[in-house]
């Protein structure tokens, strides 16, 4: 009886899942270069979404998981340095809002949430292309180091996997965060949660219902995330878009975030999400 309804979402799920990361962050690599400006962007999307999908790439030679999920890691990776190269070029000068808009997350530094050596926050681009290549040699040293020994590097790789999915899970954390301290969802538009609780459908059953093999790190973060998401719709009955507490939170850190497809369990949120801070609501992968 629902043999035709598996099959639909065994053809369509897959090609969704592929090009949900063009489809999710391309519009927002667009907006910024056409507006010439990064302000409001964070940087911690492309971090996230970056050290997710290449530790899922990492995960398959020991995890042999759907062909689709592999595809749809290699894209994010392409996307995701093109959307970092794109806000790096774009951000706005020191003189444009009080002198320290062009560092990221001055907000939060005022906040006192500097980091450790100011990570991710330099104000050069230089030291985010060396992170992002010294974790890929990282990873492929551990590869070449790890792979004749059969039993621990199946350990190795189910860890890498799980750390990857992981992080894309919690992507809707931050979210949730800011609309219980504000007590509002002003900003986070009721379609996108739509779209987000409709994809989390469509990945659900698919992950259940595919002849492919969908290892259980999958289900699992993806059952979290989607538990994640579906408090976010409770958070909008209870708190609807109205002002909440004054002057509490301002900005909304999913306001510009990328819609499903870009969660990297697919996830991808395709993030979440890449969804941490300020102003990043409409997109994601699945």
């Amino acid at each position: 009886m629902w043999w035709w309804l598996t099959a639909l979402s065994g053809s369509i799920t897959p090609l969704f899942i592929i090009l949900s990361p063009i489809l999710s962050y391309g519009d927002q690599a667009h907006s910024m270069h056409k507006a010439k400006s990064s302000a409001g962007f964070s940087l911690d999307i492309p971090l996230i979404m970056l050290v997710a999908s290449l530790l899922r790439i990492f995960y398959y030679p020991g995890a042999k998981y759907d062909t689709a999920l592999l595809i749809q890691a290699l894209i994010m990776v392409g996307v995701q340095v093109v959307l970092l190269k794109v806000a790096l070029d774009h951000r706005p000068a020191p003189s444009s809002r009080g002198g320290d808009s062009a560092v990221p997350f001055a907000k939060a530094q005022d906040e006192e949430y500097q980091r450790p050596y100011n990570f991710w926050q330099w104000k050069s681009p230089k030291p985010y292309w060396q992170f992002v290549l010294y974790l890929f040699a990282g990873l492929v040293g551990c590869q070449i180091l790890f792979s004749p020994f059969e039993s621990l590097y199946m350990s190795y790789s189910s860890l890498i996997g799980y750390i990857g999915l992981s992080i894309e899970a919690t992507l809707p954390i931050p979210q949730i965060l800011v609309n219980h301290k504000s007590r509002s969802c002003k900003g986070f538009r009721v379609s996108v949660l739509a779209m987000w609780l409709a994809g989390d459908a469509m990945k659900m059953f698919w992950f259940f219902t595919s002849a492919g093999e969908i290892p259980w790190s999958f289900k699992g973060c993806g059952i979290f995330q989607a538990c994640c998401d579906s408090y976010l719709g409770v958070q909008y009955l209870m708190y609807g878009s109205g002002e909440g507490v004054s002057g509490a939170i301002k900005d909304h850190p999913l306001d510009d975030y990328p819609v499903p497809g870009s969660h990297s369990v697919v996830t991808g949120r395709e993030g979440v999400a890449a969804r941490r801070t300020s102003n990043a609501a409409d997109k994601r992968i699945i």
